[in-house]
């Protein structure tokens, strides 16, 4: 054979064969891009914070950042003390706590969430109203003087028959209030707890189709998150998973699933000094979860621990320890979001986030810079590995525990590389660096 011909190659079927399956998978194809349409590729924070509708006020952020760096000041005022506490080796010591600080200064709260549900309790009426109405012009208040966190909204009493015309309400006054003062803030987070039937979840689209309409909304602006508080919402009566079917009832409003810690175990009967984040019922249902929500959009967030740093030193360390603990032990199992319920938690959530992101920081660009570059190393990696690759990264520039500067340094890439790895297109396994 002369140089630059090509040998023949042999085949068997007629291209009409190859047609026809596509012609026959054309549904199926249309059906994965429907309910399979990938990470949205936006911000998750790392956390969520609750606070009673009751004791929301403006300057709340800033409050509770205040009170988590008192707390440093108070039980670990530099960082080798800090480091001793958690457990920090010694080169990562410096930096965590130095990060830690200025993100308590900066943005303290990345995601926060005016409860009117089990942190609110039954109230008047009018006092409910007027707490809801009231919310609303503060968030609309903070998103326009640039005092917003990234992420803020309610958290509205359930779909279930005692409260379902009270939250209905609340969400109505808030949203009627936010629409007001403005355009809908692009942070705009509403939950939705203790969801037991996809029937609920289709009462809440119907709800905000509703409300769209009314106020002359793009239809589907507005979604939602379903908190996950009962046996129910993971396993049905037929034995399906409940979960799976809540995402599809949400016709693409669904941002996340919360596990509800607490609600969940005392609904499987979990008796109150075991009721964890890393009891084994926790994990099976946010197990389920995950699988359920994988590859929707759909993000997973943990729940909570109960367990305050308050009181003397040696009982603040030890919730420290406890909360760092499960803090870093959801990262490990891809919760990349969980609940906090008192300022003395921000210290050891965002530690324990920046100890996370920065200790697997080196590796992890290398990795990926060879991966680019087509070079080899110690490691095989595949196109989905850089996906996971590039997501860490990216996950730890959003919440500070990295800097644009030293990820390009270290991997050769700027963001935008970095966002085509981390979201290729379906089939895609080549995932271009251009």
């Amino acid at each position: 054979m002369g140089q630059g011909q090509q040998e023949t190659v042999a085949t068997s079927l007629a291209g009409a064969v190859g047609e026809e399956i596509s012609a026959s998978l054309a549904p199926v194809d249309a059906e994965l891009e429907r309910r399979y349409p990938g990470d949205p590729g936006t911000r998750q924070p790392v956390h969520t914070v609750y606070v009673p509708g009751d004791a929301f006020a403006a300057d709340t952020l800033r409050t509770w950042g205040d009170q988590a760096l008192a707390a440093l000041d108070e039980h670990a005022p530099d960082a080798a003390s800090f480091a001793a506490v958690l457990g920090l080796p010694d080169d990562l010591a410096e930096p965590v706590y130095t990060r830690v600080r200025a993100k308590l200064e900066r943005e303290p709260v990345e995601d926060l969430r005016v409860d009117f549900e089990d942190g609110y309790g039954p109230r008047p009426d009018a006092e409910e109203d007027e707490a809801a109405a009231r919310a609303a012009r503060l968030i609309a208040g903070a998103y326009a003087d640039g005092t917003a966190a990234p992420y803020m909204g309610i958290r509205m009493k359930c779909m279930e028959a005692p409260v379902r015309d009270r939250g209905i309400r609340t969400l109505d006054v808030f949203l009627t209030g936010l629409t007001e003062h403005g355009a809908l803030p692009d942070g705009l987070v509403l939950t939705v707890p203790k969801v037991t039937y996809p029937e609920q979840v289709t009462a809440m689209v119907r709800l905000l189709e509703a409300f769209e309409e009314a106020r002359g909304l793009e239809p589907g602006r507005i979604g939602f998150e379903i908190q996950i508080e009962t046996s129910q919402a993971i396993l049905a009566a037929d034995g399906t998973a409940t979960v799976a079917r809540m995402i599809q009832a949400a016709e693409g409003r669904a941002t996340g699933l919360h596990y509800g810690t607490f609600d969940y175990s005392a609904c499987l009967g979990v008796s109150a000094a075991h009721q964890a984040s890393d009891h084994p019922a926790a994990d099976h249902a946010k197990a389920v979860m995950q699988v359920a929500a994988a590859g929707t959009g759909v993000r997973v967030s943990d729940g909570s621990t109960n367990v305050l740093p308050v009181g003397p030193a040696a009982q603040v360390h030890d919730a420290w320890r406890l909360h760092y603990g499960l803090t870093r032990r959801a990262l490990a199992r891809a919760y990349y979001q969980g609940w906090d319920m008192h300022p003395g938690h921000l210290p050891t959530r965002y530690a324990a986030v920046f100890a996370f992101y920065r200790e697997g920081f080196a590796q992890a660009a290398a990795r990926l810079a060879r991966y680019a570059s087509r070079t080899a190393g110690d490691v095989m990696d595949e196109p989905a590995t850089a996906k996971a690759l590039s997501g860490y990264l990216l996950r730890g520039l959003d919440c500070g525990a990295l800097d644009t500067a030293e990820v390009t340094e270290a991997t050769g890439l700027a963001r935008t590389e970095l966002e085509g790895f981390a979201a290729p297109r379906r089939g895609d396994l080549t995932a271009s660096t251009k």
